[in-house]
């Protein structure tokens, strides 16, 4: 492998990264703060993808549809989270993981009514078609540099709110004790309806991004589902910082293992998993 390929990949291998945080960022949100085991948060992601490829229809703007796809996102997840998740808080997991595995069946089910079952397109915006030439004969999306971009100024945000902001105090003072917070007159129900909002959003608008690269089709949540799961179990549930570098470290072995190893690829993030797991049963950072 030259300097050329190196770096390509190490840039496939960031932006796949990047793009694993912002899903693994809303689901280690709602579980480790309000507790809830979320199997349907690829559903999330697939939701974004077809709300990016109906509203680019639409509206006939890419950026525009975006826009619009995070405002339909966090009105869906608050009203979710009021008419169903709020009523399994304090439920066994075994009650969380049945509920939500039958979510997958029904969004899959209204996907089809609405959408259908065939593969749909987004076309990438006519500003971020071109390429950046990398070497005489190697350039490198300037569309993917997009995703990267949107997803690092969204991290830094999602950080800013948890830890600068009286907002992200209230949170980690719900997650820290939940039955303290609420005695001490924060609506933790209101507090607990904002996060799985924001989970739901960061999926839908990872979904909204990836669509013009990955294409629309069925059951399209399912495969990021587990890569979701294997992000959070590595980086310490509860953790957005655990999150982010663990995403990274999946980004790096998926990608650079596909390329290096392709023969035993399909192994190697679950190996990373059970080495971190061996060394630190609770993930690389605690809540």
């Amino acid at each position: 492998m030259n300097i050329a390929d190196f770096l390509i990949q190490t840039l496939n291998s960031v932006q796949y990264g990047l793009l694993l945080f912002m899903l693994a960022a809303g689901l280690t949100l709602i579980f480790g703060i309000m507790g809830v085991v979320n199997l349907a948060h690829g559903s999330f992601y697939m939701l974004g993808a077809y709300l990016a490829y109906s509203l680019s229809s639409m509206l006939g703007s890419f950026t525009l549809a975006i826009l619009a796809g995070v405002v339909l996102s966090v009105l869906f997840g608050l009203l979710l989270e009021r008419v169903l998740f709020r009523f399994f808080y304090q439920r066994d997991h075994l009650d969380q993981v049945l509920m939500t595995f039958g979510l997958i069946y029904i969004f899959e089910e209204l996907r089809s009514i609405l959408w259908g079952d065939d593969v749909h397109g987004v076309p990438i915006p006519p500003l971020l078609t071109g390429s950046i030439p990398l070497t005489d004969t190697l350039s490198y999306p300037i569309y993917r540099l997009f995703m990267a971009g949107l997803c690092v100024l969204l991290a830094i945000g999602l950080y800013l709110l948890i830890s600068k902001t009286r907002l992200g105090m209230k949170i980690r003072a719900g997650a820290f004790n939940r039955d303290m917070t609420e005695s001490l007159g924060i609506n933790i129900k209101l507090i607990h309806a904002v996060v799985f909002a924001i989970g739901v959003a960061l999926a839908s608008v990872a979904g909204m991004i990836a669509a013009p690269i990955s294409s629309v089709y069925p059951n399209m949540g399912a495969p990021v589902l587990i890569m979701c799961f294997v992000v959070v179990v590595i980086g310490g549930i509860g953790s957005v910082r655990g999150a982010l570098i663990a995403a990274l470290l999946v980004g790096f072995v998926d990608t650079f293992g596909k390329v290096l190893l392709p023969q035993v690829s399909a192994m190697l993030v679950y190996m990373l998993m059970a080495v971190v797991l061996l060394w630190k049963p609770e993930g690389l950072f605690k809540q």
